[in-house]
C-alpha cells in the first residue's frame, strides 16, 4: 500500500470514528447521567479495573494524577464513586463504583451496547465476523507496535 493510499484510508477512517461519535454519544444524556464525559470516563474506567488507583486511573485515560484527583473528589461528592485505603500499602487509596456508580456504568454499558448493535445489525453474520477480526488485528498491531517502541 502506497502511502498516499495508507493517509486517504487514516482520513476515512478518522471521517467514519467522527460519524460513528455522533451515532452514540459517549453516556446516556445528561440529565440521566449527572456526570461530565471526563467523569463519565473515570467512571467507565473504574467499572472495567475495579479497585484501582488514581495512578492507574490517570495513566490509563491519559490525564494527569491532579486532574483525576479533582474528578475523583466531585465523584466521591456525587455519590458515584467510594475511595478505600489499599489493604498493603496505608499511603494508598483504591476506588470503587458505589451502587450508584454501577448502576451507571451498566446503563452507559447497555446503552453503548444497544448502538452497536443497531449499527452491526445492518451486516449479515460473515460481514460482522470480518469486520470484528480486522479491527481485532488492527488494534492488536498496533499496541504491540506501542508495545515495542516503549521497550
Amino acid at each position: 500500500m502506497t502511502t498516499t493510499n495508507l493517509q486517504q484510508d487514516a482520513a476515512q477512517l478518522l471521517s467514519l470514528m467522527k460519524r460513528l461519535r455522533q451515532l452514540s454519544p459517549t453516556a446516556p444524556p445528561p440529565q440521566t447521567a449527572q456526570a461530565s464525559p471526563s467523569m463519565m470516563a473515570i467512571i467507565d474506567f473504574v467499572g472495567s479495573s475495579p479497585d484501582c488507583g488514581v495512578k492507574k486511573i490517570a495513566r490509563g485515560l491519559k490525564l494527569s494524577t491532579p486532574t483525576v484527583s479533582v474528578s475523583i473528589r466531585h465523584l466521591e461528592k456525587a455519590g458515584f464513586i467510594d475511595r478505600r485505603p489499599h489493604p498493603a500499602d496505608r499511603r494508598a487509596v483504591q476506588i470503587f463504583l458505589t451502587p450508584k456508580g454501577r448502576e451507571l456504568y451498566e446503563q452507559t454499558y447497555a446503552f453503548r451496547r444497544q448502538t452497536f448493535e443497531r449499527l452491526l445489525s445492518g451486516l449479515t453474520p460473515d460481514e460482522r465476523r470480518t469486520l470484528l477480526k480486522l479491527l481485532e488485528k488492527a488494534v492488536t498491531q498496533t499496541e504491540n507496535s506501542k508495545r515495542t517502541k516503549a521497550s
